[in-house]
């Protein structure tokens, strides 16, 4: 039965990831008017880092959720929410589209600036949770 529960907290985190993914990503998308470059990914690969170290520090440093409730955020809602998959398609979509600069500069900063991200979130937690 605990299998059945945590299969559906994350079914249930998924469901609410993907619209919110759908929605901010394509909310940042419009507002930044571009074609060419994906803002709207990039704005929720880097809302999910930010989110996923703040969580990860609390459930490492304070055992602050159920495995429920880590399965729920984490896996399901986060996991559906951020983007990696869409972030590696639109990557190669600018290289095809003979992009390299913009191929670079977004794979690059995408992986730099979401490591900066969790490092972020779990300093901010830290400050907070200490």
């Amino acid at each position: 039965m605990e299998i059945v529960i945590r299969l559906c907290s994350v079914g249930l985190g998924g469901f609410i990831g993907a619209v919110l993914r759908y929605l901010v990503s394509g909310w940042v998308q419009d507002r930044s008017g571009s074609i060419m470059f994906p803002f709207g990914t990039a704005a929720v690969n880097l809302i999910g880092c930010f989110c996923i170290g703040v969580l990860a520090y609390m459930v490492e440093s304070r055992s602050f959720f159920s495995v429920e409730t880590r399965a729920f955020l984490l896996i399901g809602l986060l996991g559906s929410f951020t983007t990696f998959s869409t972030f590696g398609s639109e990557t190669l979509a600018l290289l095809r589209n003979g992009r390299l600069d913009l191929a670079v500069l977004y794979a690059g900063g995408q992986v730099a600036a979401g490591v900066g991200m969790v490092f972020l979130g779990r300093l901010l937690a830290y400050g907070i949770w200490r």
